[in-house]
């Protein structure tokens, strides 16, 4: 799942070096948290949130496999 967001989000930015990922594994949910250059911060949320909404989409769908509940958090 982190590979996921991780490949998805450098494809998206400008400066793809600078994406971080963290994934916190607790006991049924995962959080993975994504940081991003502030400049590139609008591209990773898109037009009202559309990109971000599609990222949580596929890290839902991927966490369901595990039975596990997911949540995407975009660190500023």
């Amino acid at each position: 799942m982190q590979e996921l967001i991780t490949c998805i989000a450098k494809s998206l930015v400008d400066q793809p070096d600078e994406v971080k990922v963290t994934f916190v594994e607790e006991d049924d949910a995962v959080t993975v948290e994504l940081a991003v250059a502030p400049e590139d911060l609008g591209k990773v949320i898109g037009k009202q949130g559309r990109t971000a909404r599609a990222m949580r989409s596929l890290l839902s769908a991927a966490a369901a496999k595990f039975d596990k509940r997911s949540r995407l958090e975009i660190i500023e």
